[in-house]
């Protein structure tokens, strides 16, 4: 198909799942997704080799956020995605929010520290530089708060309500320099919220709650604002091809309708996962506090019941 101008294609018949969901790669997406695949699936091959476990939950967690890219950018929904702003907006929300969490909970950081070989003394090797990058300024910086909270909402606002998206949106490479973005951002705000790979910020479990929830509301502000617009407001959508049956005021609002409803997904997924992760931590707690009371012959309870002895011998 040809995507000339805004990427417009004027004989897309109109928009089905089985359409939508038909096979139609992006080189680029999909030469991507296969690495991803190959480099995750060789680090867990070389820790089982070596008889060293790794979760099935994580393994899964991330084959469903590359096929979850895969979705967005390897099918007809891409295609639709370059004439109608509510298609486009099912990329943007899955890319930028599911994805991410997905493909984090598959831990490839981790993965990584543990399937690279040391280089050996004085020498760096892929692992060496990897600890390097997770240690540098850059990675602190990117990885904040401070930072990753208002590149969130500004890639949100400041691309869709200025002439940046139509300058993106008016060639190929644009369009997955747009996409790339979308994913690079999620990976950065949901990573220190995960909490599942190492990383320079290790916030506790309220303050990733509140992380999580300092940034999810601007995206059902944004979807509201497009719901309630009185005319189009994106130039690239303005005119939907005839052939799709729908009004670019009606495109508009399904596309708002999609990230004011998607905004709840990525919360409801990542307090599930941080409430997971908080109980296991105390479970892992506890077992430790046990097995330093087995150690010790539990010598710190006993000098608290011999306290309690003294006292009562002391009112006596």
């Amino acid at each position: 198909m040809d995507h000339g101008g805004h990427g417009m294609t004027m004989d897309l018949p109109p928009i089905t799942l089985g359409r939508a969901l038909e096979f139609s790669a992006d080189p680029f997406f999909l030469v991507g997704c296969l690495l991803a695949l190959l480099l995750y699936g060789a680090g867990v091959v070389r820790l089982r080799r070596r008889g060293d476990a790794w979760p099935v939950s994580r393994t899964a967690g991330f084959v469903l956020g590359v096929l979850s890219v895969g979705l967005v950018m390897c099918t007809g929904l891409n295609e639709y995605g370059m004439v109608l702003f509510s298609a486009h907006m099912v990329q943007h929300m899955i890319i930028s929010m599911l994805s991410p969490i997905l493909l984090l909970l598959g831990a490839p950081v981790t993965l990584a520290l543990r399937a690279l070989p040391a280089a050996g003394r004085g020498r760096r090797g892929p692992r060496e530089l990897l600890v390097t990058l997770l240690h540098s300024r850059y990675v602190r910086v990117v990885s904040h708060p401070a930072f990753t909270i208002p590149l969130f909402i500004a890639s949100l606002y400041g691309l869709y309500f200025t002439s940046l998206f139509d300058l993106l949106m008016s060639s190929r490479a644009g369009h997955l320099t747009m996409m790339v973005h979308f994913l690079a951002v999620g990976l950065v705000f949901f990573w220190p919220i995960m909490g599942v790979d190492p990383g320079p910020h290790r916030p506790g479990y309220v303050m990733r709650m509140l992380e999580l929830f300092a940034g999810m509301p601007f995206h059902a502000f944004f979807g509201i604002a497009l719901m309630m617009a009185s005319e189009p407001l994106i130039g690239t959508y303005a005119d939907p091809p005839a052939s799709l049956g729908v009004t670019a005021l009606e495109d508009q609002e399904w596309a708002g309708g999609i990230a004011w409803a998607f905004s709840e997904i990525p919360s409801v997924l990542v307090l599930i996962a941080l409430v997971f992760q908080w109980y296991f931590s105390e479970e892992r707690a506890a077992r430790a506090r046990d097995r330093a009371a087995d150690r010790d012959g539990d010598k710190e309870l006993a000098a608290y019941n011999a306290y309690l002895a003294a006292l009562d011998a002391r009112g006596r």
